[in-house]
């Protein structure tokens, strides 16, 4: 079974509004990265076949995409510009 990349050494770091800046009391939070993609469905799936595509958002410069029948499955990584080029051919054939 696979599993995603917690490999935090390529996120963004940045302190969270709850830390108090005056001294070592900060907390910082680490974005950017695979590990804490956000995901979601895309609105095309249908639902009832199981035939879902999702997509993850706050990975910057690229678009992860995945199976969401198999969420620890692969995960394809394409960049920005190709996924919007890819949504605006399918927009363009509706």
């Amino acid at each position: 079974m696979a599993s995603i990349d917690f490999d935090v050494a390529s996120a963004r770091w940045r302190k969270s509004s709850y830390s108090n800046g005056s001294g070592g009391e900060c907390v910082e939070v680490a974005e950017g990265f695979l590990g804490a993609a956000q995901w979601r469905k895309s609105s095309y799936s249908t639902a009832p076949e199981g035939l879902c595509v999702e997509v993850a958002d706050g990975v910057a410069g690229v678009v992860p995409v995945r199976d969401s029948k198999r969420p620890t499955g692969p995960v394809i990584i394409v960049t920005a510009g190709a996924w919007g080029s890819f949504v605006d051919g399918i927009k363009g054939a509706s």
